[in-house]
């Protein structure tokens, strides 16, 4: 993939309109996370270095193209000015037209616009043209920063880098060379680990993996799905049977590809489905019927680990068990661990991603050692999907 960056182009004195993700949570008014907009810091002071004058457009939750009061990002405009001490961050209560305008105007030396949530405008998500007009009206230069809305042809994505000289922004930068490096050109042998509750959210993904990956695990309570499908009886576990055939065939194209896939070889189960109850350690071939699996046993963790040894790239989305509560935390967070050592041994490129995958590596205390971890959730899916993510061919064009 080739795309331009800030350092391809010629800031100096122009206005930079930067669309940016900083749709982070928040209660009572207040930010409650500000990582979102801690990542953002980089591309914004670069564009100040460069000369160039940094507007921001963003949007914040699903207002559906109206003026939603509590979905304001006025209300996030305290965080971001204090993740910029020293430049002075500036509000805009509109993305388009005079407001935007005159706050442009009006910036002086190291300033930052935040413009207002774009959603509040219907055009946004129907890629309206006279809505990424006006938006282009405001600026000289486009940078993407927002791989996390990249996989929606929006007017703030895709329409405005049609119509303004367009680049990525520092952390899209690195989400794409990690993401080219995960699964464009990887380092080879390469195994993804999938897990999650169901096989039929999933389907694109695996059905794309397992033509791109060397080891495919499987985990979770998908693995059950596929442990079904090979006539192995799970109990009361969490499975989608009428998912069988689907998962046979997905079985069979990874065979023609030349992809192993990896289920568990032992199991821990239980009979209730909360924190501390009891629990055994069993063959795959003997869940008790009135039992249900929450987890993978040590021999399935033991052959995870070798897996991860024989490889060079991993690609993780999905925790391997019942995570959320101990102890059925522990295949996820002994194999997430594992793949961090072999990572911090400079011995595997190892790339995460989604909601619950960053939790449950925040979680085993291995996020910081993998090479990287998205926060972008369905772009990151999409991509795994082998699916083109529309601001970022615009980039690409």
């Amino acid at each position: 993939m080739a795309w331009k960056t800030l350092d391809d182009m010629d800031l100096c004195g122009k206005t930079v309109l930067v669309r940016v993700d900083i749709n982070v949570p928040m209660e009572n008014g207040l930010v409650t996370d500000a990582t979102r907009i801690e990542k953002i810091v980089p591309t914004v002071l670069d564009v100040i270095a460069k000369g160039g004058r940094p507007v921001l457009l963003a949007h914040y939750g699903r207002p559906k193209g109206k003026v939603v009061d509590d979905m304001s990002l006025r209300h996030v405009l305290p965080a971001l000015q204090d993740a910029l001490p020293g430049h002075t961050v500036h509000f805009a209560a509109d993305c388009i037209g005079a407001p935007a305008k005159q706050a442009i105007a009006a910036m002086g030396p190291g300033d930052v616009v935040l413009l207002e949530n774009t959603r509040f405008h219907a055009g946004e998500e129907a890629n309206d043209r006279a809505l990424a007009a006006a938006f282009a009206a405001l600026g000289d230069i486009y940078c993407n920063d927002a791989f996390s809305a990249a996989h929606r042809a929006h007017a703030s994505t895709d329409g405005i880098a049609r119509l303004l000289p367009a680049c990525a922004g520092r952390l899209m930068s690195k989400e794409l060379k990690a993401l080219e490096a995960a699964l464009g050109k990887p380092q080879r042998p390469v195994v993804a680990v999938v897990g999650g509750a169901k096989v039929s959210t999933k389907l694109e993904l695996l059905g794309n993996l397992v033509t791109k990956v060397d080891h495919l695990v499987i985990g979770g309570g998908m693995a059950n799905t596929f442990l079904v499908a090979q006539g192995i009886e799970v109990g009361k576990s969490l499975a989608e049977r009428d998912m069988a055939d689907t998962a046979r065939d997905i079985l069979s194209k990874a065979k023609a590809a030349g992809c192993t896939i990896h289920l568990p070889v032992d199991i821990v189960v239980a009979r209730e489905f909360k924190a501390g109850a009891a629990s055994e350690t069993v063959p795959v071939t003997d869940c008790p019927a009135d039992a249900m699996i929450l987890d993978a046993g040590p021999a399935t963790v033991a052959a995870i680990a070798q897996v991860f040894d024989a490889c060079r790239t991993l690609i993780w989305n999905g925790p391997l068990g019942a995570f959320e509560i101990e102890p059925f935390d522990t295949a996820t967070n002994a194999a997430a661990r594992h793949a961090a050592s072999l990572t911090r041994a400079g011995k595997l490129v190892s790339v995460a991603g989604g909601g619950d995958t960053v939790a449950a590596l925040n979680k085993a205390g291995a996020a910081d050692d993998f090479s990287f971890i998205s926060t972008a959730g369905g772009a990151f899916l999409e991509w795994m999907e082998g699916k083109d993510l529309p601001g970022v061919a615009v980039l690409l064009a």
